[in-house]
């Protein structure tokens, strides 16, 4: 019971520090507190990352534990340290651009689409939490744990890489729920380093995850069904 309430308490607390930054990188270069965009994204990110974050540490902390050692320092790969690095940058580019473009008023987005883009954060969440549900191995390093085997159901019977197909909508979500079309150019950036990222992370199960190779010739499609 302690081990279970001390991995609460560090998740809680790393989400309410994430919360804290994620609140200085929206609001500090939007130099105003009247930023209902940035409000409402910054409270249905909240909401998205505790529910989940909740419901796992109830029915899977093994997840948990192992998505808590995430960030390049995490890494083993070099190549991964790298590839973490660059995508931090990118996610911090992608609010911090968002948010100036708010303040200087540099494109336009409608209340309307503003709110599908955080639809499409919720939607990349839902989607993210159907894989976790189908894959307790999914940890935020690349690394293969000694009892791991490939999973090829659920969504991973449809793409190899399904986590980061739900990443892909919270990229295009995220600069329009912030009112900014500049910061989707930053997200673009950011969904290259995706790409890379798990192009690199095939590579690596290939030579340490028994199946795999086998998994990828009988799953041909990464991240969009039938099309790549």
């Amino acid at each position: 019971m302690d081990a279970k309430n001390d991995l609460t308490g560090k998740a809680l607390a790393g989400i309410f520090r994430f919360q804290a930054a994620l609140a200085v990188l929206i609001f500090l270069p939007a130099f105003s507190l009247r930023y209902w965009q940035g409000w409402l994204f910054w409270l249905v990110f909240f909401a998205s990352v505790l529910v989940i974050t909740l419901y796992f540490l109830k029915h899977d902390p093994a997840l948990v534990r192992r998505r808590m050692k995430a960030g390049p320092t995490a890494e083993q790969q070099t190549s991964q340290k790298l590839i973490q690095l660059f995508a931090m940058l990118a996610l911090c580019a992608v609010i911090i651009l968002s948010a100036l473009d708010h303040r200087y008023v540099w494109s336009s987005v409608s209340p309307l689409l503003a709110v599908a883009g955080d639809v499409l954060v919720v939607l990349g969440f839902a989607i993210v939490s159907v894989v976790f549900r189908e894959n307790s191995f999914a940890a935020s390093t690349i690394t293969v744990a000694p009892d791991q085997w490939v999973i090829a159901t659920g969504p991973y019977a449809l793409v190899r890489h399904p986590m980061y197909a739900g990443a892909v909508f919270m990229f295009v979500g995220m600069p329009l729920a912030l009112d900014s079309l500049w910061g989707l150019l930053p997200a673009a950036l950011l969904m290259a380093v995706i790409i890379w990222r798990l192009l690199d992370e095939e590579q690596y199960l290939d030579r340490h995850l028994a199946g795999y190779p086998a998994y990828r010739q009988l799953v041909r499609s990464r991240l969009i069904p039938g099309i790549w």
